[in-house]
């Protein structure tokens, strides 16, 4: 029987990569969109409007579908999140939780995406352990946190097979910066091109964990796929590929572009990326379901600028 699965969230940054994935993989007609807000005209697929906090709507859907696996991706990001607490925590959380209820009603295997902000300033910094303490600041990591306890609950009293990691800095050239603290590391590169400068929001010398987005889509994609025995941990797997400081890039973006030039005049999201690691040990996520990354600092910025330059060109 053919997987029914349903992406909440499909058109943000994650959605944008990783619906034609699955498109490949299990056709057009077997992957549903719940989508709420900018909703492509020209995107070729099924879609139905929705909003993950409406749990009769969203039970609807699912029982209309048959739906097997659940992407549940629709949140809102660090910086956007601050803007508005109590939005955040409506969307975040429980949006999440009618998904983990009706999941467990139904035997359906689904994926959340965690991310980074669960750890905050008393974390260690360098290369931070899987277990470790999580004491985000931010609503953003508040409702990762608790979302990640929640997942956990649900696999241990409704032996829900839930699975998620914590991306770090995802950056793609398909969908536009949304509102997220690494986001300076997708934004440099529209300045790059478009004007050949940048004004960056973080300090030079700011060093986050960071992963090309075809390293994120793979790895998504690995862990819902791989035998159900080999995901050991229930709350969030830590995932890493690259860490770099904001200066870094600069310079591995003059390399191809010599006269390229970086103002830096830290904002309130200085703050958070103060709060977040600099390196992740993901060995866990290696160990148990095999994870590698083939996405290193110069061969992702040469395609980042060559992808994006044939995407704006082709918009004038």
């Amino acid at each position: 029987m053919s997987e029914k699965v349903l992406v909440t969230g499909p058109f943000g940054q994650i959605g944008t990569d990783l619906v034609p994935e699955l498109q490949k993989r299990h056709g057009k007609e077997n992957v549903i969109l719940l989508g709420h807000r900018h909703i492509p005209e020209n995107f070729d697929g099924v879609i139905e409007r929705g909003d993950v906090r409406n749990r009769e709507d969203l039970r609807s859907l699912i029982e209309k579908y048959n739906i097997t696996q659940i992407f549940h991706l629709a949140s809102l990001l660090s910086a956007t999140g601050e803007k508005n607490p109590q939005l955040a925590w409506d969307v975040n959380m429980n949006g999440l939780k009618n998904i983990l209820d009706i999941a467990s009603e139904n035997d359906i295997k689904v994926f959340w995406a965690s991310s980074i902000a669960v750890f905050g300033s008393t974390t260690p910094r360098d290369n931070t352990p899987q277990r470790t303490i999580l004491e985000p600041t931010t609503m953003y990591g508040v409702t990762k946190l608790a979302g990640e306890m929640l997942c956990q609950y649900y696999f241990l009293k409704y032996c829900l097979d839930v699975r998620s990691v914590r991306y770090p800095g995802l950056i793609s050239y398909k969908a536009e910066p949304g509102g997220g603290t690494t986001d300076y590391a997708v934004d440099i590169f529209y300045g790059a091109i478009m004007e050949n400068k940048y004004t960056c929001f973080v300090r030079e010398d700011t060093v986050l964990p960071m992963m090309y987005m075809d390293d994120a889509i793979r790895a998504t994609l690995m862990i819902m796929e791989a035998e159900k025995e080999k995901i050991k941990i229930r709350t969030s797997y830590n995932l890493a590929a690259i860490s770099f400081s904001a200066k870094e890039l600069e310079e591995e973006i003059k390399k191809q572009m010599v006269d390229f030039s970086v103002e830096y005049e830290p904002d309130e999201r200085q703050k958070i990326a103060d709060s977040w690691p600099r390196t992740i040990d993901d060995s866990e996520a290696r160990s148990d379901w095999g994870w590698r990354h083939e996405f290193d600092l110069g061969k992702m910025t040469k395609i980042m600028l060559e992808k994006l330059r044939g995407k704006l060109t082709a918009k004038k």
